[in-house]
């Protein structure tokens, strides 16, 4: 299924936009596995939108609320973990218009080709970036099990709009909504202290992984590991990371490999970079076509949109790499590798 990933640490993820609730159901924790709620919301908060100007003005709690898989004390009982966060603030009117005209750049064309009159079009339906807050749960989760291995997942926007200045990419924000436009951007996330060993290769390699999970996130159309697609500029004598003894431990001199090597980690910081289109939907008038007319038509967008989604894709590209991680170490302890390691 599409909306499930995982071998161990796996989730669904279900909802819609403008359904009543959105959530997701997560298999493969242990029983007796402790989760800290408020810890888990103050990382959904991240994501939450209606904060601030740089954002959309729908305003939503995002308030995670359990519905199974966890006892009075928030440790998992070993049953199928189900955690759902109510929609509340919907204006499905604001898309009428979409029924029949698909916006430029958005799933609302493709969805109406493979879905027909029944798919679901307010806000997106389940195209929308309001799903990421489901997978924000499961890698919220993820996230504070992996800080039991020392493993931490930090992720920061490293380009808004051309610009890689903290000020001026908000200033690129500010500018494109002034003008009814959005930008997009770039995020780097970095994933420290994941042993040496993890991961398959070839089709199940760890870049093969992470980047399943991250073009799960909407708006993401690109992802580079480590030097990425500027190593194909460079020498091999230049790429190469050289390696050495760091006392009992070999390390690499750089990183240009991003901490993968064949798919399987090297123990360096695992290093990937993903980029994200402009929003689609923009307050400019842009030119659709009304599938019941056979016309070309204008089209000016309704409703509430992020004039830049990248600044609350930060925690999601946290928790779609965290969720990725885990699983695979989980896979690692399951093969008995930390076992040989220890011999």
């Amino acid at each position: 299924m599409s909306n499930t990933i995982g071998n161990i640490f796996k989730f669904t993820i279900w909802g819609q936009s403008h359904a009543p609730a959105i959530g997701v159901t997560i298999e493969g924790l242990p029983a007796g596995t402790h989760i800290d709620v408020e810890k888990l919301q103050s990382f959904l908060d991240r994501r939450r939108p209606g904060q601030n100007k740089y954002s959309t003005p729908r305003k939503e709690s995002d308030t995670v609320v359990f519905e199974a898989g966890l006892n009075a004390s928030s440790d998992t009982v070993g049953a199928p973990l189900a955690a759902i966060i109510r929609n509340t603030n919907t204006h499905s009117s604001d898309y009428s218009e979409l029924v029949n005209v698909p916006r430029p750049g958005h799933a609302d064309y493709s969805a109406m080709v493979k879905y027909g009159e029944s798919r679901d079009y307010a806000g997106g339906g389940q195209f929308s970036g309001r799903l990421t807050a489901a997978m924000c749960i499961a890698g919220g989760v993820a996230l504070q099990q992996l800080e039991s291995y020392g493993i931490a997942v930090h992720a920061r926007p490293v380009m808004i709009g051309g610009e890689t200045d903290e000020a001026k990419m908000l200033e690129a924000i500010e500018a494109a909504r002034a003008d009814g436009d959005s930008v997009g951007g770039i995020i780097e996330c970095i994933i420290e202290n994941v042993p040496a060993g993890i991961g398959e290769p070839m089709f199940d390699g760890i870049e093969n992984r992470i980047a399943q999970a991250v073009f799960g996130i909407p708006a993401v159309k690109g992802i580079e590991f480590g030097n990425g697609f500027g190593c194909a500029a460079l020498r091999g004598s230049e790429n190469n990371d050289a390696f050495t003894y760091v006392g009992d431990k070999i390390e690499t001199k750089s990183n240009n490999h991003g901490g993968i090597l064949g798919g399987i980690t090297s123990g360096m910081p695992i290093v990937f970079r993903a980029a994200f289109k402009p929003t689609p939907s923009i307050a400019r008038e842009q030119d659709s076509v009304n599938t019941l007319t056979h016309e070309d038509v204008k089209l000016c967008i309704k409703g509430r949109h992020d004039p830049c989604i990248v600044l609350r894709a930060v925690p999601v590209v946290e928790a779609a790499a965290a969720a990725a991680i885990y699983d695979e170490l989980l896979m690692a302890k399951a093969m008995g590798l930390f076992d040989r390691k220890e011999q």
